[in-house]
């Protein structure tokens, strides 16, 4: 029998959404992986609607895996910092928690955001 990691990716991810909600006052920090590049963005549940996002291929289009995770986790952090957002709450979208990330979550927490 195949396994089908996309799958798996996706129950994972229903698993934690079902746990996860993201608010006006503290929205859902959302991580999505491709194999180029990483992508974070807020997401407030309530209302349905994306407060802000950022790609790596438009921040650190130049750089390895870890330094974009590192870049957007910073980039998102000042973009919530603009939208007076200080508290969220983290979705890691069913991957594990290391690499890039463990990286991206922590240059957020580094550059302001609280979760």
């Amino acid at each position: 029998m195949k396994i089908d990691t996309k799958k798996q990716r996706i129950r994972r991810h229903a698993r934690i959404r079902a746990k996860v909600k993201g608010t006006k006052d503290r929205p859902r920090l959302c991580v999505f992986k491709s194999n180029n590049n990483i992508s974070a963005q807020l997401i407030d549940d309530a209302t349905h609607t994306v407060l802000g996002g950022v790609i790596s291929s438009k921040i650190a289009p130049k750089k390895g895996g870890m330094e974009q995770a590192s870049e957007v986790g910073k980039a998102i952090a000042k973009l919530g910092g603009e939208k007076k957002i200080t508290n969220v709450v983290f979705d890691r979208g069913g991957y594990i928690y290391t690499g890039q990330v463990k990286a991206l979550a922590d240059a957020a927490r580094d550059a302001g955001l609280i979760f």
